[in-house]
């Protein structure tokens, strides 16, 4: 019996890992890798590190964990899987089971024949038709070629002002990079929509990231649309509906679309994402025929829709299926959450589920809480603030989606989400999870257990609470209510929200001082992190005041303008 020929299209994530996966699982089987470009295996997100000189050179994104470089003769000396470099699959004969590939060097063409075919064909960097987008100096990043002239761009010395079109998770990573690359940069983010990440993000969580960006020197622009770029011959000038920005180089990141052209030449069924349909086995419409990775479309776990988000661990993931399936398998690919992690300067962002936008958009009765708490014990140094917004379906209390940022350690708090979220776990039972403790890794109760508990008597009708959007939003109207700070005066010597209708009464004299407060205006009660707020809460309407809530996050989430110039005195006989 002849051996099991498998030919993969793809050398980036999903190709290789495909490839080594098949061979663990079938030792015969002929094994070819088809890659049109220069680079194999390597690590995609980790471009922006190395345009930052954090990965010092392209081959160490190609390497091994003992630093061997992943290059078509270790393939073959190593995992005995033949490698095409620089070798275009340019047709699919799905009858006949053969790959027509062009050798782009010599330009010799030849026939691959297949029993299983492997498409990892990836996605390309969207380049959208703005005027002046072909001039020299404006890039996409979409590969490792790309990474290479970006930076060797920065180094040079008449470089120093920088536009990044888009603010998703590329442009983020760049500023942070790039900064760290060449401190005084000018760096602009221009985005099209309200807010960054908003692919991502909800509005309120966004606006924290967008203020520790401003903090770092970051000058970030939102709903501004790039109408076009200037230059003689390199670009110059960066064109948004309102202003013109001065620019040295342009990155533009507005996203990636799926590479389908081989599949669409071979017949092959596109999804409703303009990605290629596949089943939970990853096979396409052809059942000879895999695809995975940034070509291929997934189901989201919870809205159980088609959805197009390509991620490396998606990649990975979906490599190690198809590997198996392949070479006689039925391995499954169950679907995605979105799980997204980035670092901002010192903040860390992480996402998974659906946002509260979405769940919206979907029919969900939603409930959320945002719940800021250290990542460890107070009492043990290097403690960091995280910032918590969990969303639950208010029907069933399953968390449908989780957000957290913070300088502190997201990442944990980030999977456990995922965990939660993945096994249709209820917030009260992620509320009980028995998460590890001590005091140099997290809090007696956890943050995440902080965050579900809050996010349950929100549910239950204890906690009244609105978030910091909504109160900005009522300050904008000019409404007339009492933000009630019952912080210490030390706190509010400190940092302070600088408006009119702010007083101060700390928590432990609320209840001596209850004839200052109106009992017929609404009263929005407000701390540090939100537990002193929702005590208060729970105070003044044990006492009759009926028109009682508090925002959720205190000045901790608070994104917007706060006073930090310190008193001399409090002038609200605190």
């Amino acid at each position: 019996m002849s051996a099991n020929k498998i030919v993969v299209i793809g050398g980036v994530a999903t190709g290789p890992k495909a490839a080594a996966r098949a061979r663990r699982c079938d030792p015969k089987a002929e094994i070819t890798i088809i890659e049109k470009g220069d680079f194999l295996s390597y690590a995609g997100c980790g471009m922006p590190f190395y345009i930052g000189g954090i990965v010092k050179e392209p081959n160490d994104l190609m390497s091994s964990p003992i630093g061997v470089v992943r290059d078509a003769s270790f393939f073959k000396s190593v995992k005995d899987i033949n490698v095409l470099t620089r070798t275009k699959a340019e047709t699919i004969d799905c009858s006949a089971k053969t790959v027509e590939v062009i050798e782009l060097s010599s330009g010799e063409k030849k026939k691959i024949p297949y029993d299983k075919l492997v498409l990892a064909t990836g996605s390309n960097a969207n380049r959208p038709p703005i005027p002046g987008i072909n001039l020299s100096n404006v890039y996409t990043l979409g590969n490792m070629n790309d990474a290479i002239a970006i930076k060797q761009a920065l180094l040079k010395a008449e470089v120093n002002k920088m536009v990044l079109v888009g603010a998703g998770l590329i442009s983020l990573e760049l500023a942070h990079a790039i900064q760290e690359l060449k401190p005084g940069m000018d760096i602009t983010i221009v985005e099209l929509m309200e807010y960054l990440m908003p692919a991502q993000l909800d509005p309120e969580i966004a606006a924290l990231v967008g203020k520790h960006l401003k903090q770092k020197g970051i000058k970030l622009l939102t709903s501004q649309k790039v109408s076009g770029f200037e230059g003689q011959g390199q670009v110059q000038k960066v064109n948004t509906v309102t202003d013109t920005l001065d620019a040295d180089l342009v990155v533009v990141s507005a996203g990636a679309r799926p590479e389908v052209e081989l599949a669409v030449k071979a017949g092959i069924k596109l999804g409703p994402t303009g990605a290629i349909a596949v089943n939970e086995y990853m096979q396409t419409s052809d059942p000879d025929i895999y695809a995975g990775g940034d070509c291929a479309e997934n189901v989201h776990f919870v809205t159980k829709k088609p959805v197009y988000i390509p991620m490396g661990s998606t990649a990975n993931r979906h490599g190690r299926v198809i590997g198996d399936n392949v070479t006689g398998g039925k391995d499954t690919f169950p679907g995605v959450l979105g799980t997204t992690i980035v670092k901002v300067f010192d903040f860390n962002v992480g996402r998974t589920g659906v946002s509260e936008t979405e769940a919206k958009k979907l029919g969900y009765g939603v409930t959320t809480f945002i719940c800021p708490n250290p990542d460890r014990a107070h009492f043990y140094p290097g403690h960091n603030l995280i910032v918590i917004k969990l969303i639950a379906d208010s029907k069933t209390r399953k968390l449908v989606g989780a957000q957290i940022v913070g300088t502190g350690d997201v990442n944990k708090r980030l999977d456990v989400a995922v965990a939660a979220i993945s096994m249709g776990t209820t917030v009260d039972q992620l509320a009980n999870f028995d998460l590890a403790y001590a005091p140099p890794f997290a809090t007696a109760m956890d943050a995440m257990t902080h965050a579900a508990n809050s996010l349950r008597n929100k549910l239950d009708g204890r906690a009244k609470s609105i978030s910091s959007l909504q109160v900005k939003e009522k300050l904008d109207r000019g409404e007339d209510f009492i933000l009630l700070d019952v912080r210490s005066p030390k706190e509010y010597e400190e940092a302070r929200l600088p408006y009119a209708n702010v007083k101060l009464i700390p928590l432990g004299k609320l209840r001596e001082r209850l004839g200052e407060l109106p009992k017929d205006k609404e009263i929005v009660t407000f701390c540090k992190l939100s537990m002193r707020g929702y005590e208060a809460q729970g105070i003044l309407e044990g006492e009759g005041f009926t028109n009682v809530k508090f925002f959720e996050g205190g000045i901790a989430a608070w994104p917007f303008e706060v006073d930090t110039e310190k008193f001399k005195e409090v002038k609200t006989n605190a």
